[in-house]
């Protein structure tokens, strides 16, 4: 049963090693319902192997890693995380409707939202059926964005999730965020800091190269 007084996620002196030399860490921080993070540093400081380690994809060398207050496993995290990476997790050959239709079969989905309503939220009204190899950049980040929307995942890991989109596409996010947190969900981003958004309302988290 989940915890809710928990941490949605927690780390407690998180380090991972490469060739015995730190990629990051150690690395403290909880993130609770509500909340926004921001993960901040530059190319080569482990944005993208502190995100895999916080999926499960990865394990981390020393610390601990907390799901609603207990250890976290690929398993565990399973429907109740999103996580949108580089690699978006899209099947090029299915139309952006069917990837959400796969995803909802394997994570369930959120009260009130469909795939077509979400496809819509993030602009692809009328790409429904294209078949995402056929979408450009910037429109495969809406589909996958798209299923952030979808699933009733409460901790949503974003992995520069402003790469490829013009300034109405980074705009979207920034709501998608917002409505997130403000519904009662958790947001940890990573970005190289060039972006601003939320006005402000987010705690930062700095990894050092």
């Amino acid at each position: 049963m989940t915890d809710t007084s928990a941490a949605l996620l927690e780390a407690r002196g998180l380090t991972f090693l490469r060739r015995d030399e730190p990629v990051f860490g150690p690395v403290d921080f909880a993130l609770r319902a509500g909340e926004v993070a921001l993960i901040e540093g530059d190319n080569g400081s482990g944005k993208t192997t502190l995100m895999r380690v916080l999926t499960g994809l990865l394990h981390a060398d020393e610390g601990s890693l907390l799901l609603y207050g207990e250890p976290l496993s690929v398993e565990r995290a399973s429907g109740e995380l999103a996580f949108l990476g580089h690699q978006l997790g899209l099947k090029l050959e299915l139309s952006p409707l069917e990837n959400l239709r796969v995803a909802a079969g394997l994570f369930g989905q959120r009260k009130g939202v469909s795939p077509a309503s979400a496809l819509a939220s993030v602009g692809l009204a009328g790409y429904e059926h294209e078949p995402v190899r056929r979408l450009s950049a910037g429109q495969k980040k809406r589909a996958a964005l798209a299923r952030l929307l979808l699933i009733p995942a409460a901790l949503w890991l974003l992995d520069e999730p402003y790469a490829n989109l013009d300034r109405e596409g980074i705009a979207l996010v920034n709501r998608q965020v917002e409505r997130h947190a403000h519904e009662g969900g958790a947001v940890l981003v990573t970005s190289h800091g060039a972006v601003t958004f939320l006005n402000g309302a987010y705690r930062r988290i700095a990894l050092a190269s």
